[in-house]
């Protein structure tokens, strides 16, 4: 690699590169921040005019940021382990010198003063930000357009949708427009897209990684990485996963390592997982349920117990459904006639739903949810692991929030696998685990009991490792 060149060809070469490879090359001078930063920034502008990944590019932050990472690498004074690594940040995260549109014409393009949690916690540690990811409004849907940015794109079929909430991130990280992206997930918003773009996607328990301020069902919001690796996504919580103050839901007791499981044995000898094809009710794709299960047997063949159970528990989606839109509801409450004309239909057609419901209906949920929770509680005093589909459909056309000729009403109908853990607030993942007959990725959820985020992802590492996926060579050119 030469990486002090200035060529186009060497950029590309350098935004392949992880987290632990760009730290080696700026440790022994073979490569630079500002290189790597530009290379990001190249990837950027070669692509995301045709997948809309990014809303807004800090170019020229971005590169300021990296020419003080390379005077401290010069130095010898790097930050920490993240010094001079490209990330971006969701839409709807708060960071300073940037906008915080939330995919909404109800906001302006004021520019933030001040950084949230996880923006904060990453550029202490010296990581480069390169600007915010799409997202739909206010991170209502599993899907990612909206009126202010436009439609989100998947880099394997530009036809398609890479799903959402966190849509742009993933498309980002599958496209290695930078390193570290982070994500929000509310009912699957980092998982869902995670499996669509073939990228690996962790939400950490609830309360593990702080954010501020709170999304009006701050008891669903989960923050964590979409990336390439798994090593990548221990680098990224080994400094956003800590306890912060101004978040009130924020909870202490982080491993010092969130990768302190991972070991380079590449084996799970002694790991006992309940593989859940169905979770219960779910309905499922057969060509999905087939690779989920072949990853479950390549489970197997690392040394893990893998037994075919499902938990017997009542169906959790009108509980969600009626939390969910409650806090639509809320969200738009407070807003004028003039600013309601704006929204995403389906977004105020949801929160007509959550006017709906009284207080006693919205009790009620809360009491099935602690239902939930207790069994999968006890569920997993028997089990270190969780194994379902991520989603059981693969990627569907742009421009709709359901399959198209499902029949489906929202989003949550096809996303069975993704909001009970969002209940539970358990850590939960998404992996790479093969493709669909059309070329299209599937992922494979591992779901851990709550506090055992380490564990998943050392059953992450190992997998990914063992069988690594592939990323998309270039973009689907057949779109009129």
């Amino acid at each position: 690699m030469t990486a002090t060149s200035s060529n186009s060809d060497t950029f590309t070469t350098l935004a392949e590169c992880d987290a632990k490879t760009l730290r080696a090359l700026y440790e022994s001078g073979r490569a630079s921040p500002v290189e790597a930063t530009r290379a990001a920034l190249e990837r950027i502008e070669r692509f995301n005019g045709e997948v809309n990944a990014f809303c807004h590019v800090a170019h020229e932050g971005a590169l300021s940021a990296a020419r003080d990472s390379e005077a401290r690498w010069q130095r010898g004074e790097p930050l920490g382990p993240l010094d001079g690594i490209p990330a971006s940040m969701k839409d709807l995260s708060e960071v300073a010198g940037m906008p915080v549109r939330d995919g909404s014409l109800t906001t302006n393009e004021g520019i933030c003063d001040h950084d949230g949690p996880p923006a904060q916690f990453l550029r202490q540690a010296g990581a480069i930000l390169l600007g915010k990811t799409t997202t739909p409004e206010f991170g209502w849907k599993a899907t990612t357009d909206s009126r202010v940015t436009g439609i989100t794109r998947n880099p394997w079929n530009t036809d398609l949708t890479p799903g959402g909430s966190s849509g742009g991130a993933a498309v980002a990280a599958a496209l290695n427009m930078g390193v570290l992206h982070q994500g929000g997930d509310s009912g699957g918003s980092i998982r869902i897209p995670a499996a669509f773009t073939g990228v690996f996607g962790f939400k950490s328990t609830f309360g593990w990684v702080p954010q501020w301020p709170p999304s009006t069902m701050a008891s669903l919001s989960h923050i964590g990485p979409i990336t390439r690796t798994v090593d990548d996504a221990i680098a990224m919580l080994n400094v956003i996963g800590r306890y912060h103050g101004h978040d009130y839901f924020s909870v202490p007791g982080q491993p010092g390592d969130w990768g302190e499981q991972c070991d380079e044995a590449g084996r799970l000898d002694g790991l006992k997982i309940a593989f859940c094809p169905a979770l219960g009710t779910a309905a499922r794709d057969d060509e999905i349920s087939h690779c989920v299960g072949h990853a479950a047997h390549r489970l197997e063949t690392l040394g893990a117990q893998v037994d075919r159970i499902e938990p017997e528990v009542e169906s959790s989606l009108e509980t969600y459904r009626i939390l969910w839109a409650t806090a639509s509801a809320t969200q738009v409450a407070d807003m004028t006639p003039h600013q309601k004309e704006l929204l995403d239909p389906g977004l105020l057609e949801i929160a007509e739903w959550g006017r709906a419901f009284s207080a006693v209906d919205l009790l009620r949920a809360q009491t099935t949810r602690t239902r939930l929770n207790r069994h999968m509680d006890h569920f997993l005093d028997s089990y270190d692991l969780i194994l379902t589909p991520s989603v059981p459909i693969a990627a569907f056309e742009v421009g709709h929030n359901v399959p198209p000729g499902s029949g489906m009403r929202d989003w949550m109908e096809w996303t069975p696998f993704s909001y009970p853990f969002n209940l539970t607030q358990q850590p939960a993942a998404s992996v790479p685990c093969g493709f669909t007959a059309a070329g299209l990725p599937i992922g494979l959820q591992m779901v851990g009991a709550r506090f055992d985020d380490a564990r998943v992802l050392r059953a992450c590492r190992t997998y990914m490792n063992a069988f690594p996926p592939r990323f998309p060579e270039r973009l689907n050119e057949s779109r009129a």
